[in-house]
């Protein structure tokens, strides 16, 4: 896989593919960076930006994963004290979970964010973005927003110039981060910064095949033990043949294949014995030809997503 294929691998969106080519080609060591609000557990869906950093670091890449303590604390996740304490916690799991510790810098927000450049930069901003746009570019990331505070207004203008003063030169995110980005790529050049590319991952469904909910319990916590998994797994939504809203294919395709050269379903004799495959692209056809059974799916799975975790278990302890 070359560079290029392993930075779109599993990506939903770049912003823009041509401006991406243009950075590879000039630029021999560039930067991406992720920007982590902590509050609460770590889920599979976090890890799938971890993915795309990792993926990053093979092609080249400085990476910066921004630990946002006070984004957190400014849409209501808790005091500073507490989204500190989430934040070192979120910066153990993804070590575990293996982005290079030499490779990545570790930033807490609360460490520049306060400090009077910055925040002269987030004024700046303030006086070219309107309220409306500010309040739409949360529309997916923020708490309560029938009836917003003012600062969760400045959340995506906090957002924006973090991604200019870090430096960087890519922004990495789910696609739910895609207004926000957008925001930054309109204004920030009128600053004098330039103009991030961006990079959108997909949304993972929950395990009941609807949307991720905490209420629910219907996600993967990077600390759950391998019996919750199991359990999990046992009850997740995996209809023979459906390959498009297919929590457990999701988990192949985001996770395991990009950590596996070849995957084993195993299975007893009688029902034809274990089934290897090498690509995603395989595993889904058999499943659409109804070759291979969900239950048989959901152990493969469960085993995989187990041995991932399980360095994060062992920091964790």
């Amino acid at each position: 896989m070359d560079r290029l294929e392993l930075i779109k691998r599993n990506v939903q969106e770049i912003v823009t593919e041509g401006e991406l080519e243009e950075l590879l080609n000039k630029k021999e060591v560039p930067r991406a960076y992720v920007g982590y609000e902590p509050s609460g557990k770590i889920h599979m869906g976090h890890v799938l930006t971890v993915n795309k950093l990792i993926d990053l670091q093979k092609a080249g890449f400085k990476i910066t994963v921004l630990l946002a303590d006070v984004h957190a604390y400014l849409n209501r996740k808790g005091t500073l004290e507490e989204v500190r304490k989430t934040a070192d916690y979120n910066r153990r799991c993804f070590i575990a979970l293996g982005l290079d510790e030499e490779k990545t810098d570790f930033v807490y927000g609360s460490d520049y964010q306060l400090g009077a450049e910055y925040m002269l930069n987030v004024l700046k901003l303030s006086r070219t973005v309107t309220l409306n746009r500010a309040r739409r570019s949360m529309d997916e990331v923020g708490r309560a927003m029938d009836d917003p505070t003012v600062s969760q207004m400045v959340y995506p203008l906090m957002q924006a110039i973090d991604i200019a003063m870090l430096g960087v030169d890519i922004a990495v995110g789910g696609i739910d981060q895609r207004k926000i980005h957008m925001l930054a790529r309109e204004n920030l050049k009128s600053l004098g910064f330039e103009t991030p590319i961006c990079i959108h991952t997909p949304i993972l469904l929950g395990l009941d095949g609807t949307k991720m909910a905490s209420s629910k319990e219907n996600f993967i916590s990077v600390d759950d033990t391998e019996e919750e998994i199991y359990r999990k797994f046992k009850k997740a939504y995996c209809k023979i043949g459906d390959t498009e809203e297919n929590p457990i294919l999701a988990l192949f395709r985001y996770h395991i294949f990009p950590r596996y050269e070849t995957v084993v379903v195993e299975r007893p004799e009688k029902f034809g014995g274990n089934i290897t495959y090498t690509s995603y692209e395989e595993m889904e056809n058999a499943f659409a030809a109804e070759s291979v059974h969900p239950m048989d799916l959901k152990n493969s799975a469960a085993k995989y997503i187990n041995e991932i975790l399980d360095p994060v278990r062992k920091v964790l302890l």
